[in-house]
């Protein structure tokens, strides 16, 4: 088998696990991930070769503290909390990081990732910084409430967007996304409109978005596109293009 044989069987795994928000078969299939993807990685920087017995090799424990390995692991472990996080499944949660901590100690890659959904960040900068904490609310059930709530996931919908799309687990975060997406607008149609800004305008355009039958980025863009005015929020010319063109399908 070819490494990049390799490198898409083990991905599938964790995608499936990171789709699902489960955490058995996350845990099962993390480490498998960071061995064939820094094994590549060395490959590319003609620092490995291929074992005559053509089995990737495991990390040693130093190989483990290495950066691109917590990079790694840090962009699985965040794609995994997000999709837990739109479950409300703080077990799974839980689970992951008892199984890691256990196996790899405190510091294992993907710990810093996991800080941001877990630590207390009073003053949020970066985008990790928002989708953490946000993210840690729904994991804690700590709902908004409902004046402020369809503004809220307006705001963790953007976050998670941006977020997904720099992740290797863009698809595998957009779908539950979208799911989510939907449930939470249909919740406001059908429980918070008297909280929508604008609401003559606002209603039809909210139902015009949900009348989209497709859970996919281009749904999640036109819903941040066309219901931000609905939760007053301004997005400058330039970013509604940028939204405007995701919406789009070909």
């Amino acid at each position: 088998m070819t490494d990049m044989e390799e490198l898409k069987k083990r991905k599938m795994a964790l995608n499936l696990a990171i789709v699902h928000a489960n955490p058995e078969a996350f845990i099962a299939n993390f480490m498998g991930w960071l061995e064939i993807t820094a094994f590549i990685s060395a490959q590319r920087a003609g620092e490995a070769e291929v074992p005559a017995d053509g089995v990737t090799p495991e990390l040693s424990p130093q190989q483990l503290q290495k950066g691109g390995v917590h990079d790694v692991g840090n962009d699985a472990v965040s794609a995994f909390c997000m999709t837990a996080a739109m479950r409300g499944d703080k077990a799974a949660v839980d689970q992951m990081e008892a199984a890691f901590v256990q196996s790899m100690g405190r510091d294992f890659p993907g710990s810093f990732g996991l800080w941001h959904f877990r630590g207390q960040i009073d003053a949020p900068v970066t985008l990790d910084d928002f989708v953490g904490q946000a993210a840690k609310k729904m994991l804690l059930g700590d709902t908004p409430p409902p004046p402020l709530r369809a503004k809220e996931n307006w705001n963790t919908g953007l976050r998670f967007f941006e977020k997904a799309r720099k992740s290797n687990f863009v698809n595998e975060i957009m779908y539950p996304l979208a799911n989510w997406t939907r449930a939470r607008w249909t919740d406001t149609l059908e429980k918070g409109i008297a909280f929508l800004q604008h609401i003559e305008d606002s209603v039809p355009v909210l139902r015009e978005v949900l009348d989209d039958p497709r859970n996919d980025q281009p749904f999640i863009a036109n819903a941040l596109l066309k219901l931000a005015p609905a939760v007053d929020m301004e997005l400058t010319e330039e970013y509604q293009g940028f939204l405007r063109s995701l919406a789009r399908r070909t």
